[in-house]
């Protein structure tokens, strides 16, 4: 049966196996299946060819069978972990990819804003959290957030993940973790150069985000705050800009 265009999920890539390089999953071998469009427009996003409507051409309407057959392939059948990312993949009808995929074994770790709840977010494996600090120019609903841990329901793994880039960015994420005390929080130093859309082999100030990741260490432990995860984004400092790794 050919799905209609109300199943039919926007993809912007699928690639994969590589690692993951950020959040509580980091250095897990996993599929990323990415895809287009988003509710958000911050001002570092590092994924605007998965968010700028510009690109719309470029991602591809798929079914569950065409996705599920790029993500086993890549895999070569056996089972891994599927990242859902974007973007923001809440806004994606995701629900029946999830089952298909762990039919046969697969977990499923989706990444979002927390602006979109959905009731398959209790079939995920694993939920990070991410809302925008203020250097994104979003503003957070908690009120959607709050949504999107009650369509949870206390099934999949959670955890909060705040991008840090600074001192106003270090206080919201400390009111964050103080509304939810209960999730495992992991902190990420931001990357001030995001890359261009068209330009994947644009430099990466390493220099700057390390110095960014040093003064959010101190941070943390200044403070006491000894609940904080204080993580790089792993993929970056080993590939920098590049797609697909």
């Amino acid at each position: 049966m050919t799905a209609t265009r109300s199943t039919e999920i926007r993809v912007s890539e699928i690639f994969g196996p590589t690692i993951q390089g950020e959040g509580a999953l980091i250095g897990l071998p996993t599929v990323f299946v990415r895809t287009g469009g988003c509710d958000y427009r911050c001002s570092w996003c590092d994924s605007l060819h998965a968010v700028d409507s510009a690109y719309r051409e470029e991602w591809r309407a798929m079914t569950v069978d065409d996705i599920w057959s790029e993500v086993t392939r890549l895999s070569g059948g056996l089972p891994v972990t599927v990242s859902l990312s974007g973007g923001n993949p809440a806004i994606q009808p995701l629900g029946a990819l999830i089952a298909r995929g762990h039919r046969e074994g697969y977990r499923f770790a989706l990444e979002t804003q927390g602006s979109v709840a959905r009731d398959w977010f209790a079939e995920l494996d694993m939920l990070v959290l991410s809302p925008k600090p203020p250097s994104s120019g979003m503003e957070t609903d908690w009120e959607a957030f709050d949504a999107c841990l009650r369509m949870a329901g206390g099934k999949p793994q959670t955890a909060l993940k705040i991008v840090v880039f600074d001192e106003a960015d270090y206080a919201y994420a400390r009111a964050a973790a103080a509304r939810h005390p209960q999730l495992p929080l992991y902190l990420q130093p931001g990357n001030h150069t995001p890359p261009p859309p068209d330009d994947e082999d644009a430099p990466i100030d390493i220099e700057g985000v390390m110095e960014r990741m040093r003064w959010l260490v101190d941070k943390v432990i200044e403070d006491k705050w000894f609940e904080a995860h204080v993580l790089p984004q792993l993929h970056v400092l080993i590939w920098g800009n590049r797609r697909g790794v």
